[in-house]
């Protein structure tokens, strides 16, 4: 059967978009690294296992997203890829290598999106941070007793319809909204009050969810909301909560692992790699695409040391 294919044009200065009725099936994701701070590490850079893990559980392949790499090297990377996560730890958001490899792929991101290729991009805690800065140009966060605990999240109106949630049943938003199940381990957040008091992030981002530590109410969950009306949203969503931690990190008893908080993670994964299948970048060939995947680097096991964070990562020299 012929592939409908439209061309819509679209106003508020944005070029033709292409919209076709096919998917991709086979989407490789890109997962951005940063910096290892431990001395005795025989790496200059890690990314945890559980976000390939969280990838893979719904049908995406993964490359690694080394920093401190050139212009164009991210460039060929970005057009190889179908979408990118960057995930949670610890680094600068202004000064890092995480910070400058992130400031790269979401100008391209944002630059694709505006032409009609259409580029999905999730941050996750420290990529949810790094995300209201890029977007903002501000360092807006502050400080709340978020550091250790797992939390029910509350529902802005109408973001059950978002372009987030609006697939998930019912019984799973509804264990979002009761039962402790986001796991949070940052001690900076967005406000509320900051978020609405900045007009770049109120006109790119909507407010899907908030939490409160018991003093501060702050953003949770958001996603892509051009202020433009006739504009396609961009695809690009952030939780400061830990999707892939319920299934794959067992090295804090905070981390739920409860039926429910399993089934959660794996809906948030399908919605993001079936956000990446709408993308059809490719490698330029069978061997380039083969020698970037993450199969290519070994796993460490890192969760028998007392102070873990993670139970594996891989680390890259």
């Amino acid at each position: 059967m012929k592939l409908l294919t439209v061309l819509i044009f679209f106003s508020c200065a944005l070029p033709a978009v292409l919209i076709s009725n096919k998917r991709n099936d086979e989407p490789i994701i890109g997962v951005l690294a940063q910096e290892l701070r431990s001395a005795s590490s025989p790496g200059t850079s890690y990314i945890a296992a559980s976000y390939i893990k969280f990838l893979e559980s719904a049908g995406a392949r993964v490359v690694p997203v080394k920093i401190n790499q050139t212009q164009e090297e991210y460039e060929s990377l970005f057009s190889s890829i179908n979408g990118i996560l960057f995930p949670g730890g610890g680094a600068n958001l202004i000064s890092s290598g995480y910070a400058k490899a992130a400031k790269i792929l979401y100008d391209l991101a944002l630059k694709a999106n505006s032409q009609g290729d259409y580029f999905p991009l999730w941050g996750t805690c420290l990529g949810f941070e790094e995300l209201t800065y890029l977007t903002s140009g501000k360092l807006l966060l502050s400080k709340t007793n978020t550091t250790e605990v797992a939390l029910p999240l509350i529902f802005a109106s109408g973001s059950r319809e978002s372009k987030m949630f609006r697939h998930f049943p019912k019984d799973v938003l509804d264990s979002l909204a009761s039962e402790p199940i986001t796991e949070n381990s940052h001690k900076w957040s967005l406000t509320v009050e900051s978020f609405n008091n900045n007009e770049e992030l109120r006109n790119f981002y909507k407010i899907l969810t908030t939490n409160s530590d018991g003093k501060t109410e702050f953003v949770s969950t958001m996603e892509g909301d051009l202020a433009c009306s006739t504009a396609k949203d961009f695809p690009i969503y952030a939780s400061q909560w830990h999707p892939e931690k319920n299934p794959f990190e067992w090295t804090k008893p905070y981390i739920p692992h409860t039926p429910s908080a399993i089934k959660m993670t794996f809906y948030v994964a399908n919605f993001f790699v079936n956000e990446a299948r709408k993308n059809f970048h490719r490698f330029p060939s069978d061997k380039e695409k083969t020698d970037s995947l993450i199969y290519n680097y070994k796993l460490v096991y890192t969760g028998k040391k007392p102070d873990a964070t993670f139970e594996q990562m891989y680390i890259f020299k």
